[in-house]
């Protein structure tokens, strides 16, 4: 059995991918057919005409080949720009929580948060795209990557050589995203699922606010 420390550590660096670019490849929700949209057209709306929204991930870190993944659960809001909330709930809870100007990231049976500029963090990451501004062209490469079990799914080239991960795919049905993968230069992968996604949802500003825990220690990059 996996002691208990490494796997905290995993569920941080799945966090950390998200604004600071570690990486992932390839799972899939099911569903049907994506329709008459590409997958580019289908993102560049969902950027263009979602403001806000929250729902449901799982996310799924494949250690290498023959060995089980890594899993875990939990809940995402967010509203643009700069602005969102990525909790995990299971197996072990941690927090991100990015209110426009700084990111903090919460480990809560480490007692720990961490903090960074948010101008330092998104950039060419994966949080960008979903969560950032809406000119994806300036930090990815977007290209068309065909359909696969009822998703059609582009790839996201970061245009810096510095973004720490090499590509990003997404799975796009009826103009939501359904999977995002990262992958990285160590040929780490990360799966996003997503579901239960409801757009330009009046979410709390509150739900963008982190006060440091007591007792927990700061921790400044």
């Amino acid at each position: 059995m996996m002691p208990a420390f490494p796997r905290r550590r995993w569920l941080r660096m799945g966090l950390r991918m998200l604004v600071g670019g570690f990486a992932i490849p390839a799972a899939f929700a099911p569903g049907v057919a994506a329709g008459a949209q590409s997958a580019i057209e289908q993102l560049r709306r969902f950027v263009a005409e979602t403001r806000s929204a929250r729902g449901e991930f799982s996310q799924h870190t494949l250690r290498g080949p023959g060995q089980r993944a890594q899993s875990a659960r939990g809940r995402f809001a967010f509203s643009r720009p700069g602005r969102f909330r990525w909790e995990v709930l299971e197996p072990y809870e941690q927090l991100m929580v990015a209110d426009g100007e700084r990111v903090y990231f919460y480990d809560h049976d480490l007692a720990q948060v961490t903090v960074r500029r948010l101008a330092n963090s998104l950039g060419a990451s994966p949080a960008a795209i979903l969560f950032g501004s809406s000119d994806l062209d300036k930090d990815f490469a977007l290209t068309e990557a065909g359909e696969a079990d009822g998703l059609a799914w582009l790839d996201a080239k970061p245009r810096s050589a510095d973004a720490g991960f090499d590509a990003i795919r997404i799975g796009m049905r009826d103009g939501l995203p359904q999977a995002m993968e990262v992958r990285d230069a160590f040929g780490r992968t990360t799966v996003f699922a997503f579901g239960r996604l409801e757009r330009n949802a009046a979410i709390a500003p509150e739900r963008f606010r982190f006060v440091v825990p007591k007792g927990a220690d700061l921790v400044e990059e």
